[in-house]
């Protein structure tokens, strides 16, 4: 069933894009020779107006083939014959309707669910945001320049921008005034045993992580023991025992872990221990969301649009760069099988929550297909675009065979890219 609705998503994704390009080339008088819902043989189709319009037999993806795309063709209706801005407004429809889909699907969500509004909840003990003024309630809009709207732009900032030794810049709200602080960072000084666990209210504290040479490890502690108690105060869950370590924070004083380990109960005293890495501002800041007023659902849609598309350009400037690795690119198998984990993790909490969780998963995938296609490489739409500008700029056209050649090559690179990402897929999957 996942696979079913990953492929519906991502087909119909592609689907808006080709509808995009289908609507302009309409528009300024393209003759559109074949407009397909899905891919592979046709299993039914109909002729109108010179156009073919077809169902195919794969549910996933379509087309929209225009006379004269890739050859030159001396006909009225030849996309060839089109003026520069015509041809220009029609290679870029297609991710403008990506990004027309992203922008009504926030609508629904941010409507629907509300707005995570970055506003402080908490501070730890003398921390450097607290010393620099900062006070709970305060809605974070600016971080060294970078405009912020929701608490994921924080997250996403720090994650693109690492905190270091150096001063930040944060402007503020507070009661309806503007407020600007500079807050020097301090580097995290933590005790700490060394695994990590799901913090879930139904499930048991089983670790699904043991840190190599860290106390638990040490301790003869592994990967799926169940964490029970901890100094004589019984835990029967994740959410407790993070509830318990929240109010209880580990110092150099030993702790009592009991635990099960294949079925046998065993009780360890453990020493925690000091670790620095990297640099903190101190602060706490709200992830759920609230509700916001119909006009305010409005302005923080194109919000959501800005930051998924923003988001994405970075992702794209870091892989560049090497600071991600391409193993980290995940292909058609790969969405498939996050959507197939969201699926799995929101479906619990009601079919509101799943449609929601596909919405926002939906958002993303469109944002980040509208952006990847104006990228200027050969044979996406934004190649394409390029030899449109080089033409507006030169005032002739760079010849079709010329042309017709790089885009030959940019094919069969990411032909290759996508062999790669798919062998990617298939073993962070199953390695």
């Amino acid at each position: 069933m996942n696979i079913i609705i990953a492929i519906l998503i991502l087909g119909f994704i592609i689907i808006v894009h080709e509808l995009g390009h289908f609507l302009l080339a309409k528009k300024n008088g393209v003759t559109v020779t074949e407009f397909s819902v899905g891919m592979g043989p046709r299993i039914a189709s109909f002729v109108k107006n010179g156009t073919r319009y077809s169902l195919k037999l794969l549910p996933f993806g379509g087309s929209c083939m225009m006379l004269g795309e890739d050859e030159t063709i001396e006909d009225e209706g030849a996309f060839n014959k089109k003026g520069v801005w015509a041809r220009f407004s029609i290679l870029f429809a297609g991710a403008f309707f990506n990004f027309l889909l992203a922008l009504f699907l926030s609508l629904i969500v941010l409507g629907t669910d509300g707005v995570d509004l970055p506003d402080i909840i908490r501070f730890e003990k003398d921390s450097p945001a607290e010393k620099a003024g900062l006070a709970a309630g305060d809605r974070i809009t600016e971080v060294d320049g970078s405009t912020i709207h929701f608490s994921r732009e924080l997250i996403y900032h720090f994650y693109f921008n690492p905190l270091t030794e150096k001063p930040v810049e944060v402007k503020y709200l507070r009661g309806g005034k503007k407020y600007i602080a500079t807050i020097t960072p301090n580097q995290i000084s933590r005790y700490l045993l060394g695994c990590s666990y799901t913090p879930n209210d139904n499930e048991p504290a089983k670790l699904q992580e043991v840190g190599v040479d860290y106390p638990l490890e040490q301790a003869g502690i592994a990967v799926g023991d169940i964490i029970v108690g901890i100094d004589g105060t019984k835990i029967d869950t994740g959410r407790q025992l993070s509830e318990y370590l929240d109010a209880n924070p580990l110092s150099g004083e030993p702790v009592s872990i009991t635990y099960v380990h294949e079925g046998e109960e065993r009780t360890v005293d453990i020493l925690p221990k000091l670790y620095t890495s990297g640099y903190q501002l101190g602060w706490n800041y709200n992830y759920s969301t609230q509700k916001v007023s119909p006009l305010n659902v409005i302005k923080y849609s194109f919000y959501e649009l800005k930051f998924n598309i923003v988001s994405t350009i970075q992702s794209i400037g870091f892989l560049i760069s090497g600071k991600v690795g391409m193993n980290e690119i995940a292909g058609p198998v790969g969405i498939v099988n996050m959507v197939g984990d969201a699926v799995d993790q929101s479906q619990k909490y009601g079919i509101r929550t799943t449609l929601l969780t596909l919405a926002e998963f939906t958002i993303l995938i469109s944002a980040n297909l509208g952006v990847v296609n104006l990228l200027p490489i050969p044979a996406l739409d934004g190649g394409r675009l390029v030899f449109v500008l080089i033409e507006a700029i030169r005032r002739k056209p760079v010849p079709k065979e010329k042309e017709a050649i790089v885009h030959l090559v940019g094919m069969a690179a990411l032909m290759l890219l996508m062999v790669f990402v798919l062998f990617n897929d298939i073993k962070n999957i199953f390695g």
